[in-house]
């Protein structure tokens, strides 16, 4: 489950935003000691923050600046104003989307997904026990083997991995396929899980990948 920490001075506001995040399937936590609120945030292991342009202590766009100096972490402004040089200065200070109160849930609801699928995408490897997934490279290795794995293979184990505190089920991974070019079908889908298998098995892990009858995959 992915964690999103809210930075928002208006307690009403950050209670309303906990609430929608939680019942959205994210772990949602409120940022409360502002005047130590970089140190929060590189702290808490978060993937995405939501930040507020009028906070205590130092504004958004300060604490911002801040955060870049040390942390690439997703972040997506919050604000009341309107005003175009707001949006400006965030974006050049380092925020990766921006958001303007009153906002519409759902758009809030998908940036952050959007965001955060980007994000995912954007990473060149994925270390899991002691593989390491090179996704450019389309390799999986440890320290005694490395195997090549074909188009679908990669995209696969990546959205496997990318989502391994959850079942992905078989239409999420045909869906993910076609959107790359590639028709497949669930006798097609079957086969290539089972080829991504066997090589596994070859590295050590003949059981990482499991099957939940009825509803798809998941990584163990």
């Amino acid at each position: 489950m992915k964690k999103i920490m809210i930075v928002e001075d208006d307690k009403v506001i950050a209670e309303e935003l906990f609430y929608l995040l939680n019942n959205s399937n994210y772990e949602a936590v409120i940022l409360n000691d502002f005047k130590n609120a970089k140190k929060e945030i590189l702290g808490s292991n978060s993937n995405l923050i939501l930040l507020d342009i009028n906070i205590p202590y130092l504004n958004g766009e300060l604490l911002l600046k801040e955060i870049r100096k040390e942390s690439h972490i997703p972040v997506i402004m919050v604000t009341s104003k309107s005003n175009e040089s707001d949006e400006v200065i965030s974006y050049s200070y380092g925020a990766d989307d921006y958001i303007t109160k009153p906002y519409n849930p759902t758009i809030l609801l998908l940036k952050i997904n959007a965001l955060l699928k980007r994000c995912e995408m954007n990473k060149t490897t994925i270390s899991y026990k002691d593989l390491i997934f090179d996704i450019g490279k389309g390799i999986v290795k440890n320290n005694n083997k490395e195997i090549i794995l074909t188009k679908n293979e990669i995209i696969i184990f990546n959205m496997l991995l990318s989502n391994k505190d959850r079942i992905v089920s078989k239409d999420e991974l045909m869906t993910e396929l076609w959107n790359n070019d590639e028709y497949i079908n669930e006798n097609a889908l079957t086969v290539n899980i089972s080829r991504l298998r066997s090589k596994l098995d070859e590295m050590g892990y003949p059981n990482i990948i499991e099957t939940r009858k009825g509803i798809g995959y998941t990584i163990i």
